[in-house]
């Protein structure tokens, strides 16, 4: 292919799977369904918790603040994918690849953060519930929102003027379906270890703490469920966490394999399937793990459905 052959020294050529032609239309109408999908389940939890009074809750607010992150962190990836799918030229600007960088890091870190949030708000609901409301007041979830997106833009940031400070003499044709650390490591012929230890000390740090305040968080609460006398309660209480813990092992298990790996066990092939998981399907289900089964949710839902139909003419 032509833009495969050679490529000027201010841009990159994102491979994809651009070794697998014949897959092209079906790889375009599953990646597009996907992200038709992450659109409209975050937007309407979104919605949902705009136009009902009774969701006007720290969880709800913190549900609404994730969809609004997983339709960012989504977008910076899916669109680009797409668009190398359909046409010949994968090429992108360095400008361009910096801040695709830059948005993926700082959305998928303040994903990191925000999830380890809203699982200590569930532990304050469920282990504290008659101080919940001191606990989590309006002014400390707004400090932790704002909180989890500075940080997570400062991580980027670090990251990204590291990574672009390397010069790339070797290639400049990234096996990859987006612009991210690992690919760009490999493409350096200056050592990459000061990148590599920056990795594992800023996205380590975030990554691994964020995982295990959500891990104790959702111990304490499994913990308080088994108290619950009710057998049917205890097991739709359970199996909310197990498909709410399922989805957050899924997110940072791809994650912390993906960044705070040994470069020698580096794979390009694996590398871009479980990056997958993280930028384009992880966003996908959670408004369905954590919104869609709700029950408050589909209430809202069918009300407004009922009242759209009584309504018509």
């Amino acid at each position: 292919m032509a833009d495969t052959n050679q490529t000027s020294s201010d841009r990159f050529i994102l491979l994809g799977l651009s070794n697998l032609e014949s897959l092209q239309p079906i790889l375009f109408l599953v990646f597009f369904m996907m992200y038709i999908m992450t659109l409209s389940g975050n937007l309407l939890l979104i919605i949902v918790v705009r136009i009902n009074p009774k969701l006007q809750t720290p969880m709800y607010f913190f549900l609404s603040n994730l969809s609004i992150i997983d339709i960012c962190l989504s977008s910076t990836i899916v669109p680009i994918i797409l668009k190398n799918i359909l046409v010949m030229d994968r090429s992108i600007s360095m400008l361009g690849c910096a801040l695709q960088m830059y948005f993926h890091l700082a959305f998928g870190s303040t994903e990191c953060v925000s999830l380890s949030i809203m699982a200590y708000d569930r532990f304050a609901a469920i282990c504290r519930p008659l101080h919940y409301n001191i606990i989590m007041n309006g002014k400390l979830c707004a400090c932790l929102a704002t909180g989890s997106c500075i940080m997570g833009f400062l991580n980027s940031a670090i990251h990204v003027v590291l990574t672009f400070q390397l010069p790339y003499c070797q290639s400049h044709h990234v096996n990859h379906f987006f612009c991210e650390m690992p690919p760009f490591f490999r493409l350096s012929c200056r050592d990459t270890w000061l990148n590599e230890i920056a990795t594992y000390i800023v996205e380590g740090n975030i990554a691994i703490r964020s995982f295990l305040l959500t891990l104790i968080s959702y111990m304490h609460i499994i913990s308080t469920i088994f108290k619950i006398r009710s057998s049917q309660g205890r097991y739709k209480a359970f199996s909310t966490c197990v498909s709410h813990l399922t989805v957050v092992a899924l997110y940072f298990g791809t994650v912390m394999f993906v960044y705070l790996r040994s470069g020698s066990t580096y794979s390009p092939e694996t590398d871009k399937t479980v990056s997958i998981l993280y930028t384009a399907v992880t966003p996908m289900l959670n408004p369905i793990i954590y919104s869609v089964r709700n029950k408050d949710v589909k209430n809202t839902i069918k009300q407004k459905l009922k009242f759209k139909q009584a309504n018509r003419p």
